[in-house]
């Protein structure tokens, strides 16, 4: 980091304690503004990666500033063997309380790791290790909650990851500060059941004093959306699980349209710490859950106790083999939904379709999968690599307005599929699809770096590979097809 020189050492620790407090979390929070005007000139964000940015921006939006933070290309000083693998999706950055600096939690999902990298106080990445390698990981691992005691209320910070392999994957809670050589003694969280999770979501802490509330959304065509309630703050292990239904047992989604709301409830699922998967997807069945197609991400609103309880979660569609025609009862083009739930109750709430891709199919949203929440606003990843045949765009990530309920595209991946030397690298396939990249973790790291409006945003350009990039978690037990580079960008300038 280029600093501006500091002249008392009042100031020195005044900025000290600002930043100590900073954590960013991948279901996007609410940034702490006060105080940034002090340190805004202190972090000098630039091109940190050897790799171009593979984003661009949307007429409109033209203001954003996207700078690269890290690739797979990339040689850390002081790690020159570590390789930032393919896939990083679910994430997290905290504060370093070893040293000044940061630290940076990246799932790998296919190669069912989690690496920790190390950034300086400038932000620059220096060092990079795999905290949990595909032995340890066992199943994909996707989105993923770094909880926090000031976010969150729990005792210390937990990166929140779901397996996401079948109905039998579990939810870990992983230490990001352990030990490089405990790498694989994190824990799964039976209390949370089994299922084939993209992510698990505690509420915010004002949300419901004294309770742990955490929403689990499953990736499947009849998926649902599950939680978690313990009456003791921050406890992961003695909580009971349930399940969302409509209150009047209808467990079909395209039975709900936008512009109404309703009533829903969670229900309580039986014996789920010695339940296999299976058995808690045929409870689902018998207690009339609402069958969603494949919830894929779920966030929260920021700004205050009341807006923690106001939830949004993607349903990313699904089609049959033809890749245009629906599958009967589920969405195709993929919705998001906003769950209001009871300020008394958290077993009871409203839902509402938000955002529906079917109100202009192919033009609009296509199969949304990762979410960021912000005070005012929705920000749609999509995961368009269902390759829908009247999809008109490459993979977009669009700005709903909570208040005006308008919808623009703010982010796309640019291919630059005509520009030879570009093309051979990052798509040595020459894969002319539409929307073959698609997105992770996008999530606010204002308070970290003193800039507002700042936002970290993982992605996954799925044609770029090199033999030199497989296995690069160094486990023993994975899926095969792992040679892809990542990439992590931030992007400057995006309204809360």
């Amino acid at each position: 980091m280029k600093t501006t020189l500091l002249k008392t050492k009042t100031l020195s620790f005044a900025i000290a304690a600002f930043v100590a407090t900073a954590i960013a979390v991948s279901a996007c929070k609410k940034s702490n503004t006060d105080g940034i005007a002090a340190v805004a000139d202190l972090i000098d964000l630039k091109d940190f990666s050897v790799n171009p940015s593979l984003l661009k921006t949307m007429s409109g939006f033209e203001n954003l500033k996207i700078t690269t933070l890290i690739s797979s290309d990339d040689v850390l000083p002081e790690s020159p063997g570590f390789i930032f693998g393919a896939q990083p999706d679910g994430a997290g950055i905290i504060r370093n309380p070893e040293g000044e600096g940061f630290i940076m939690i990246n799932n790998h999902e296919i190669l069912q790791s989690v690496s920790r990298v190390y950034l300086d106080k400038n932000f620059k990445p220096v060092k990079g290790e795999y905290i949990v390698d595909s032995d340890g990981g066992m199943t994909r691992l996707c989105s993923a909650t770094l909880a926090t005691p000031e976010e969150h209320g729990f005792a210390k910070a937990t990166f929140l990851t779901a397996g996401e392999s079948g109905s039998e994957s579990m939810i870990h809670a992983i230490d990001p500060l352990a030990p490089a050589d405990k790498k694989n003694s994190q824990r799964t969280l039976s209390a949370l059941g089994k299922w084939s999770a993209e992510n698990a979501v505690p509420l915010p802490k004002g949300a419901y004093a004294g309770k742990t509330v955490v929403l689990i959304g499953e990736d499947e065509t009849d998926g649902q959306l599950a939680m978690y309630l313990s009456n003791t703050q921050g406890d992961l292990n003695s909580g009971k699980l349930y399940v969302m239904k409509r209150s009047n047992n209808d467990p079909i989604e395209t039975n709900m349209s936008k512009g109404q709301d309703y009533d829903v409830e969670f229900v309580e699922l039986d014996n789920v710490k010695s339940a296999t998967g299976a058995q808690l997807q045929q409870q689902t069945i018998d207690k009339k859950a609402l069958m969603l197609a494949r919830v894929e991400d779920i966030d929260y609103r920021k700004g205050s106790a009341a807006n923690g309880r106001e939830v949004y979660f993607t349903a990313t569609g699904v089609s049959q083999a033809d890749k245009e025609t629906a599958v009967s009862g589920k969405t195709m083009w993929g919705r998001v939904y906003k769950l209001v739930l009871d300020p008394n109750n958290p077993l009871k709430g409203k839902l509402a379709v938000a955002v529906d891709g079917n109100d202009n199919p192919g033009k609009s949203i296509v199969n949304p999968d990762n979410l960021c929440v912000t005070e005012n606003f929705v920000y749609i990843q999509e995961d368009g690599d269902s390759y829908y045949k009247k999809n008109d765009h490459d993979g977009t990530i669009w700005q709903f307005s909570m208040a005006a309920k308008t919808l623009k595209p703010m982010l796309q991946m640019n291919h630059r599929r005509t520009e030879t030397a570009f093309n051979a690298k990052y798509n040595p396939s020459n894969d002319q699809r539409t929307s073959s990249w698609e997105y992770g973790a996008m999530y606010d790291v204002s308070s970290l770096t003193g800039i507002p409006d700042t936002f970290v945003l993982n992605l996954h350009p799925h044609t770029w590979t090199d033999a030199k990039f497989k296995n690069a978690d160094g486990g023993t037990t994975r899926l095969t097809n792992n040679s892809e580079g990542g990439q992590v960008v931030i992007v400057r300038g995006i309204a809360k």
